[in-house]
């Protein structure tokens, strides 16, 4: 806690501040920081695997390869978080599992299990669209900003 908050404290509030952070366990930061690592790691490995696959036995470049990759793991993602099985990893690993495709996808799957008993309109599709619909504006805002810049920098002969 800041000094700066500890000041607005009565000395009780303090002393038990003081308390509960003796009490409080410690956590195990190089652990959780290892378990991230590695299993954000092996779903970058799975991704890189699969885009292989497609890249060896569909013949895609691995520029056309992305895309199936990424609907791939998406898949993944939705099948195991429909089965509880992705939240015990993320329990597990903690933010290894939030690498962005496979994060969003269970985040998003997540909300429609939750709100299935509202209706598949009000219910799933609302609380689905309240994270997306972020993610989606700042996503289209930012390509406009940078395809501006882009345009800007080509007109001035910079790039």
């Amino acid at each position: 806690m800041s000094n700066k908050k500890k000041k607005k404290l009565s000395p009780t509030q303090q002393e038990y501040q003081e308390f509960a952070q003796t009490r409080e366990p410690k956590r195990p930061i190089f652990l959780n920081c290892t378990k991230a690592f590695l299993v954000g790691g092996l779903i970058s490995a799975l991704g890189q695997g699969i885009q292989m696959f497609f890249i060896k036995y569909f013949h895609f470049s691995a520029e056309t390869a992305g895309n199936p990759t990424v609907a791939v793991l998406i898949m993944i993602t939705v099948l195991l978080t429909g089965f509880g099985v992705y939240d015990h990893i993320a329990q597990w690993a903690g933010a290894g599992t939030v690498i962005p495709v496979t994060g969003f996808a269970n985040t998003m799957v997540s909300a429609a299990i939750e709100h299935r008993s509202e209706g598949f309109v009000l219910g799933v599709g609302g609380n689905m669209f309240k994270l997306a619909g972020p993610v989606i504006v700042y996503g289209v805002f930012s390509a406009f900003v940078v395809s501006l810049v882009v345009i800007i920098l080509r007109t001035l002969g910079v790039m």
